[in-house]
C-alpha cells in the first residue's frame, strides 16, 4: 500500500531519501549505519538546492580573497604576484573551508527548529547517523570549495612544486580540519537552535583566527603580543601545513603535527558532546 506522501507525489519524481527510512520503520527493519547516514547526507545535499547559497559562499570566498589579495597587495607583500601566490593560495584553501564549516550547523539549527529533527530521531536507525550524513554532506562541499582555489589558482600561474601527491595530502588535512570544525558548530545548533545565531557565533570566531594568522602576511612585523595569539593559533598551523605540503618547502613536519593534534582534539571533544546534545533533545 502507498503511503499519502507517496501518492501525492507527481510520476517520475525523485523519491524523498528519509522515505526509505520510514519505510523501515513501518517495516521493523533497521537500516544500516553506514546506508542511513548517506542517505542522510544525501538529504543534506539535496538541501542545497532550496539554499544556493552555501556552494555560492564556497566559490566566492576564496575567489575573491584570492584575487584581491594577490593583485592589490601581492607586489608589496612578496616582490611580485606569483610570490605571493605561492603563500597565499594555501593560506586560502585552509580558511575557505574553515568559513564555509558554519553552514553545517546552521542546517541542523534549521532542522531543530523546524521540527525535522523530532522526525527523524524517531527513525529505527543509529542515533549517530544523522550526525554523521551531515559530515558526509559537508565534506562534499568542502571538496567543492578545494576544487575553486585550486583552479583559480592554476589559471593564475600558481604551480605546486609538492605535485599531485602534495596537493592532495594539504586538501585532506584542510578538510579533515573542516570536519573538526563542523561537528563543534553541530553541538553550538543542538544548543542554540537559531541558524542565525549559530552562524553569528562562527563568524564571531572564524573571522578573528583567520585575520590574525599567517594566512596574508607573515607575523614577523606584528606587534609582540599579536605575533603570540598568530603562533598558537590553530588556521596558523593549519596555512603552514597546506604550504609545506603543496610548495614542498622542506619543512620539519611541526605544522603538520600541530594541524593533526588540533583535528584530534576538536573531534574527540565535539564528538560525545555532540552526540550527548542529540539524544537530549526533545
Amino acid at each position: 500500500m502507498s503511503t499519502p506522501a507517496a501518492s501525492a507525489r507527481p510520476a517520475g519524481a525523485e523519491a524523498d531519501p528519509i522515505d526509505v527510512l520510514l519505510a523501515a520503520g513501518r517495516s521493523r527493519s533497521r537500516a544500516g549505519a553506514l546506508a542511513a547516514s548517506a542517505t542522510f547526507g544525501r538529504r543534506a545535499m539535496l538541501k542545497i538546492k532550496h539554499d544556493p547559497k552555501q556552494l555560492v559562499d564556497s566559490a566566492a570566498i576564496p575567489i575573491l580573497f584570492t584575487v584581491l589579495f594577490t593583485y592589490l597587495f601581492g607586489g608589496a607583500i612578496s616582490g611580485s604576484t606569483g610570490d605571493y601566490l605561492r603563500i597565499l593560495l594555501p593560506g586560502v584553501l585552509s580558511m575557505s573551508i574553515a568559513v564555509v564549516t558554519m553552514y553545517g550547523g546552521a542546517r541542523l539549527a534549521q532542522d531543530v527548529r523546524s521540527g525535522a529533527f523530532d522526525r527523524f530521531r524517531g527513525l529505527p536507525v543509529w542515533r549517530g547517523a544523522f550526525v554523521l550524513g551531515g559530515l558526509i554532506s559537508d565534506a562534499a562541499r568542502y571538496l567543492f570549495a578545494s576544487a575553486i582555489v585550486l583552479v583559480l589558482g592554476l589559471v593564475m600561474g600558481y604551480r605546486p612544486d609538492g605535485g599531485a601527491l602534495g596537493v592532495l595530502a594539504a586538501v585532506a588535512l584542510v578538510v579533515a580540519f573542516g570536519l573538526s570544525l563542523s561537528l563543534l558548530w553541530a553541538a553550538v545548533a543542538l544548543v542554540v537552535h537559531d541558524p542565525a545565531v549559530v552562524i553569528g557565533i562562527a563568524n564571531a570566531v572564524l573571522i578573528p583566527l583567520s585575520f590574525a594568522s599567517n594566512i596574508f602576511v607573515q607575523p614577523g612585523s606584528m606587534p609582540g603580543w599579536l605575533q603570540a595569539f598568530v603562533d598558537v593559533n590553530p588556521l596558523t598551523h593549519v596555512a603552514t601545513a597546506a604550504r609545506d605540503l603543496m610548495n614542498d618547502t622542506g619543512g620539519t613536519g611541526a605544522a603538520i603535527a600541530w594541524s593533526l593534534t588540533a583535528t584530534t582534539v576538536i573531534t574527540l571533544v565535539c564528538t560525545p558532546i555532540t552526540l550527548r546534545l542529540y539524544s537530549r533533545q526533545g
